[in-house]
């Protein structure tokens, strides 16, 4: 009976040492966002603070409000760059007309 007692701890030791393994890549310090204060060494409203539905809710919401400015903001810049290559393509466009034009007056003389 002692050989069953010992194997049985063995596997106990091992599934509580992968899932302790687990939870150490799971965790990254701060807990659940909006789940209580103190998880990331700030309280973030008293919302937050109590914890809970509403302060995980609360925590959703401004996570989403945050991904939604970022986005906002790709999308400005993806338009910024779109201008600048149309302005960079005009003048390319227009400094081959003045090439063209310079070898039409330098083959005449």
């Amino acid at each position: 009976m002692n050989i069953y007692l010992v194997k049985a701890s063995k596997s106990l030791c091992s599934i509580n040492t992968t899932a302790m393994s687990f939870n150490r890549f799971k965790n990254d310090g701060l807990g659940n966002l909006g789940s209580g204060a103190g998880k990331g060494g700030g309280g973030g409203g008293s919302i937050r603070e109590a914890g809970g539905a509403m302060g995980e809710r609360e925590a959703a919401n401004e996570e989403e409000y945050f991904y939604i400015q970022q986005r906002q903001q790709v999308d400005k810049i993806k338009k910024d760059i779109e201008l600048r290559k149309a302005e960079i393509e005009k003048n390319i466009d227009e400094i081959n007309k003045a090439k063209a034009q310079l070898d039409k007056i330098t083959d005449k003389q």
